[in-house]
């Protein structure tokens, strides 16, 4: 299938974008577009090409092929500080959060606002606690104590305590590696639902994940990437969940599967796809 999803200017574009390390090509022949009050989905299996395709476009690894293009323009990032001052910024799984410090000390490492003259500079704590508050609301987000370590918080909390951060300091593309991963069907919740916050505020977001019902639920666009290449590019209106787990659990691989295990008495086989693809429907459906 081929994107009929045209709406706005392309904020992060990939053409043909690939990586290689050394004689390993990781990534080849890659095509994203992210715009702006969208979500556009990466998923894959592990070895998929997922992280390197994130390491392109937060400015971690260089593209050795095709192009990317940042507002239209041609661009060849080199470190993750130039991927931000273009506006993209990634959460990672592990958040860089220190959790023995506060939620505010959080929000803020590595940018504190300082007041007074130098060389007696020093933070003002104040507004920091204020902007700190005043983006988390934005997001939906209310915590009667600020001080408390961000460690006492919860998964989701974590993770959008992450999200309001990269918002504040200009995010415009914000790429999410996995943030449900590690959560459990409540707090995955919380997530998504700041996941679509961000898009009503007219950020681009890039929300990789290995789950295609989380996708499904916030996407508007949907990449799989199977084995380094991309073997789905569609709109929502496209495909439907069914078609998309297909894609990215492999269809012929659980065809295959499936003959293997009608060898074998005492498995249930009807649920996996034919050679043909989907899985077929009961009478019922």
């Amino acid at each position: 299938m081929t994107p009929t999803d045209t709406t706005g200017q392309p904020l992060v574009e990939l053409r043909g974008a690939g990586r290689s390390y050394g004689n390993v090509r990781a990534l080849h022949g890659v095509d994203l577009v992210v715009r702006p009050g969208r979500v556009t989905c990466v998923l894959g299996d592990n070895g998929a090409g997922k992280s390197t395709l994130i390491k392109i476009v937060s400015g971690l690894h260089r593209h050795t092929e095709g192009e990317f293009l940042v507002d239209g323009a041609p661009v060849r990032l080199t470190t993750p500080r130039e991927a931000l001052d273009r506006g993209i910024a990634a959460v990672y799984q592990d958040l860089a959060t220190v959790p023995l410090m506060p939620v505010w000390r959080n929000f803020f490492l590595g940018s504190e606002i300082t007041r007074g003259p130098w060389p007696v500079r020093r933070l003002d704590i104040a507004a920091m606690k204020r902007i700190a508050d005043e983006e988390l609301r934005r997001m939906g987000i209310v915590l009667d104590d600020l001080e408390q370590p961000v460690g006492t918080l919860s998964g989701g909390q974590r993770q959008c305590v992450a999200i309001a951060r990269a918002v504040h300091f200009g995010a415009r593309v914000l790429i999410l590696d996995e943030p449900t991963a590690a959560l459990g069907v409540r707090q995955s919740g919380v997530v998504l639902r700041y996941i679509a916050a961000a898009r009503e505020r007219g950020l681009g977001v890039v929300l990789v994940t290995h789950n295609p019902h989380h996708a499904y639920m916030v996407g508007d666009h949907f990449s799989v990437l199977r084995l380094g290449t991309l073997e789905l590019s569609a709109a929502r209106a496209e495909v439907t969940l069914e078609e998309l787990t297909d894609h990215m659990a492999g269809g012929a691989e659980l065809a295959a599967l499936k003959h293997e295990l009608a060898q074998v008495g005492g498995v249930d086989t009807s649920g996996l796809p034919d050679a043909g693809g989907l899985a077929p429907r009961s009478p019922a459906d």
